[in-house]
C-alpha cells in the first residue's frame, strides 16, 4: 500500500470491519446453538450429563481464547486436519463463546420463579413441555439483556483472530501500520471503528437491562 494515509486504506479497514462483523454473526449462531444444548445439559435429569457439561463449561471458561485459537489452527493440522484462518477463528470463538452462553442462559432458566415451575407441574405437563411453553418464554426475557451485552465481548474477541492470519479489523490495522508506519494514526482509527460497532450494542443491552427490571405480572397462574 505505501505512501501515505489514502482512501484505499480506509477502505480495506472498512472490509476488515465487515469480517468482524461476518466472524461476529458466526460466533453468535453457531456459539448460541451449542450454549442452548449446554445450558439444558447443565441442569439435565442425568448427573452424568451435568457433570460433562460442567466440566465443559470449566475448561473452556479456565482456558484463554487465544490459547484455544492456536490449538485449534496449529493443533489440527498436526493429526491431519487443515483448516482455513476464517474456519479456525470460527470454530474457536463458537466454542469460548458456548461456554458463556451456556452459563447466562442456565442462569436465565433458573432464574424463571418456582412458582410458575410449581405451576407448570401442576398443570401435569411434561418436562419438556414445561421447558417449552412454560420456563423457555420467560428466561428468554431474563437472558436477553446479558447476552446482548456480551456480543460486546465478542466483537473484541474477534481480534485475537489474527493470530491465524485471518483480515479482520485488527488485522487490517496491522497490515497497514506495517506498511506506513503511523501506528497512532492507523489505530485510533481502529479503536473508533470498534467502538462504532461495540457502542450501539452496548446501549442496547442497558435499555433492554432497564425494560427487563420493570415489574411484569406472572405468565402462568396455576389452575
Amino acid at each position: 500500500m505505501g505512501g501515505s494515509l489514502n482512501a484505499n486504506h480506509l477502505v480495506f479497514l472498512l472490509q476488515g470491519a465487515l469480517w468482524t462483523i461476518v466472524l461476529s454473526v458466526i460466533a453468535l449462531v453457531g456459539g448460541g446453538i451449542v450454549g442452548f444444548v449446554v445450558a439444558l445439559a447443565r441442569i439435565a435429569p442425568s448427573r452424568v450429563v451435568r457433570i460433562a457439561a460442567a466440566g465443559y463449561v470449566g475448561l473452556i471458561q479456565g482456558t484463554p481464547l487465544l490459547v484455544i485459537m492456536f490449538l485449534t489452527f496449529f493443533g489440527l493440522p498436526a493429526i491431519g486436519i487443515r483448516i482455513t484462518p476464517l474456519a479456525a477463528a470460527s470454530v474457536s470463538l463458537t466454542i469460548y463463546v458456548a461456554a458463556y452462553l451456556g452459563e447466562i442462559w442456565r442462569g436465565s432458566i433458573l432464574s424463571v420463579p418456582t412458582p410458575q415451575w410449581e405451576a407448570a407441574e401442576g398443570l401435569a405437563l411434561s418436562r419438556g413441555q414445561r421447558m417449552l411453553r412454560v420456563v423457555l418464554p420467560q428466561a428468554i426475557r431474563i437472558a436477553t439483556p446479558p447476552t446482548v451485552g456480551f456480543v460486546v465481548q465478542i466483537i473484541k474477541n474477534t481480534s485475537l483472530a489474527s493470530v491465524v492470519g485471518f483480515v479482520e479489523l485488527a488485522r487490517s490495522g496491522q497490515i497497514i501500520n506495517n506498511s506506513l508506519f503511523e501506528p497512532f494514526l492507523i489505530y485510533a482509527i481502529v479503536a473508533v471503528l470498534y467502538f462504532a460497532l461495540c457502542y450501539p450494542v452496548s446501549r442496547l443491552s442497558r435499555r433492554l437491562e432497564r425494560r427487563a427490571g420493570q415489574p411484569r405480572g406472572q405468565t402462568l397462574a396455576p389452575a
